[in-house]
């Protein structure tokens, strides 16, 4: 299918698509190349959350039915992610290749299964790869180093942070792993935490980089210089102000068409920054690179490889009264992000079991485990931002 056909594909089948270009002033006629594309608006998370809040479930940027798709996925803020029937459709097998993942591997994925997309999305690039995929998810450590050990696991996918774990409870338990190739996202891979890895014998331990609307955005190589661009999606860095593409070595938002006849997803803002190499790569790839995750527009911040929405705190703590002021703090040590509450409570609160009823109500409202501390009024002053990301990436 050509641009123009998939355009007006689009445009016929998903209603929510067709208002997108009425209200840009284009129609799909107009829209011939990829430079056309440029003259619609970057639309971001947040404005899926609006319109998929609007029109449910999915903002009239499906073009089937949803009783047609192979699943359907909630990710923070939420938002509805389809899943279509066709095989690796997050398109992560190029990537499992390119970490040198091969046919008869065994592989842990140790990504979410519950509700988020990434558990199946890398399930499926390993099963296009020829491996053998064991389910781990997040959580149960001590059970998943002994099927590691039982098994010989060759393979992991999942967070950085998480395979460090995994190997230090190996290491608590006398359990000797045969870990030996590794592929991250969702998490940044610093230099001493690949260094580490390296030296417990995981010597293939590879990045890259997606998100739960788009999957595969790009991977690593051997040479470890960048993330190449995937064949089968239209990315470009974009002015955050103008939208429009910049030029090589100019850091801009990562913008994503998806040429996916379900789903409208069209000049998307990931909201990620990072900046283009058209240079040749050693390997031999001819894509282009991004180099590399160089900062976010916006409010929202990863955290433990999930994005934490301001209004995702702001709404859970709209339930206790008690608390007149806060500000969620994240933290990093020995590779493992930390998030701790910090909350200015009104005259008379009981704070030791506020602080419970927080740590509690966070866990289920928002999915993340947190230390709820009180603080006083003087250290959170009103201009405080409502979160406060004191990490670093060495």
């Amino acid at each position: 299918m050509t641009l123009p056909q998939f355009i007006s594909h689009l445009a016929s089948n998903a209603p929510g698509f067709a208002r997108r270009l009425k209200d840009a002033g284009l129609s799909p006629e107009s829209i011939r190349t990829t430079a056309d594309l440029n003259a619609l608006p970057v639309i971001r998370k947040d404005n899926l959350v609006e319109l998929q809040a609007a029109n449910p479930p999915f903002g009239g940027f499906l073009a089937c039915e949803p009783g047609a798709l192979k699943r359907i996925f909630q990710s923070p803020g939420p938002i509805y992610d389809p899943e279509s029937r066709v095989d690796d459709y997050w398109r992560w097998k190029p990537a499992m290749q390119a970490t040198g993942f091969e046919p008869g591997d065994l592989v842990m994925d140790c990504f979410g299964y519950h509700l988020t997309p990434a558990g199946a999305m890398f399930e499926e690039g390993l099963w296009a790869t020829g491996c053998a995929v064991i389910p781990g998810g997040i959580g149960n450590q001590e059970q998943q180093v002994r099927v590691l050990h039982d098994l010989k696991v060759i393979g992991y996918v999942g967070l950085p942070s998480y395979l460090k774990a995994l190997i230090e409870k190996a290491e608590e338990l006398g359990l000797q792993l045969s870990l030996k190739k590794a592929f991250f996202t969702a998490e940044p891979l610093p230099p001493s935490l690949r260094t580490w890895l390296n030296e417990q014998g995981v010597t293939v331990a590879r990045q890259g980089y997606g998100t739960a609307e788009c999957g595969n955005l790009g991977y690593e190589c051997e040479e470890e210089k960048g993330w190449h661009l995937p064949e089968d999606a239209i990315i470009q860095v974009c002015d955050i102000n103008s939208g429009q593409p910049l030029l090589p070595g100019e850091i801009g938002e990562i913008v994503v068409t998806l040429l996916n006849n379900d789903y409208a997803l069209v000049r998307f803002g990931t909201g990620d920054l990072s900046s283009l190499n058209a240079d040749p790569c050693p390997c031999g790839r001819t894509s282009a690179r991004l180099m590399g995750w160089q900062g976010r527009i916006g409010d929202a911040v990863k955290v433990r490889g999930m994005f934490l929405h301001p209004r995702q705190v702001a709404d859970f703590i709209s339930r206790f009264p008690e608390v007149t002021r806060w500000q969620a703090v994240i933290t990093r040590e020995a590779h493992k992000d930390y998030l701790a509450l910090h909350v200015v409570t009104g005259p008379g609160t009981e704070e030791a079991g506020l602080m419970d009823r927080l740590a509690s109500a966070a866990r289920e409202a928002i999915k993340f485990q947190l230390e709820a501390k009180s603080v006083p009024e003087a250290s959170l002053p009103p201009e405080s931002p409502p979160i406060r990301d004191e990490r670093s990436w060495e």
